[in-house]
């Protein structure tokens, strides 16, 4: 097994803000990540810290970009098994994005559509509900969430373990406990799983 992370994130920029007074959710942005030190997360957002209106894949950091430029961004990590399968989908689907991020735009349409109750969908085009959403089922990764997606739509993952809730740049990935990983090989190998 292995685990990706959903994080949803508030920034309190002013598009931000126009998103949480539609929707009436505590968040307004998602992203996923394939590690829990969050070094390899990505959604579809600003390309440039300073222009809510040019958007499109980015990978995502803590400590550089739109997140360190509104460092009071609140979050919060949840945890997601996954088998080792459909990791390996997810990070080949999220890499041939990556290859062809300059035909990838920002569905701006499909993200006012959403304050609405409504969907509009473009080829090539998401926002960042649509991304994370369309990456988990393109990985044959089950979420049963709604055609018409939201940032708070993630939370009702079966499976997810909520990691952390607060200020995103004071998130420390959570420490690997020693004694407890040896203890674990060591009753594996006893029982001759290994």
């Amino acid at each position: 097994m292995k685990k990706i992370y959903i994080v949803l994130t508030h920034t309190g920029t002013i598009l931000s803000q126009i998103i949480r007074r539609y929707t009436k959710d505590e968040f307004s942005h998602v992203s996923i990540s394939l590690d829990v030190d969050l070094k390899e997360m990505y959604s579809f957002g600003r390309l440039n810290p300073y222009n809510a209106f040019w958007g499109g894949f980015i990978h995502e950091y803590i400590d550089r970009g739109t997140f360190k430029r509104f460092y009071k961004t609140k979050t919060k990590i949840y945890s997601l098994k996954i088998t080792e399968k459909q990791y390996e989908n997810l990070r080949n689907n999220i890499s041939k994005i990556q290859l062809n991020k300059e035909k990838y735009t920002f569905n701006t349409l499909g993200l006012f559509a959403v304050g609405f109750h409504k969907t509009i969908k473009k080829e090539h085009s998401f926002y960042c509900a649509e991304f994370v959403k369309y990456i988990l089922e393109k990985s044959e990764i089950d979420t049963h969430l709604p055609e018409t997606v939201k940032p708070e739509d993630f939370k009702n993952i079966e499976g997810l373990q909520e990691i952390y809730s607060g200020l995103l740049r004071k998130y420390q990935s959570p420490k690997i406990n020693v004694k407890k990983l040896l203890r674990d090989i060591c009753i594996t190998k006893k029982e001759g799983i290994v």
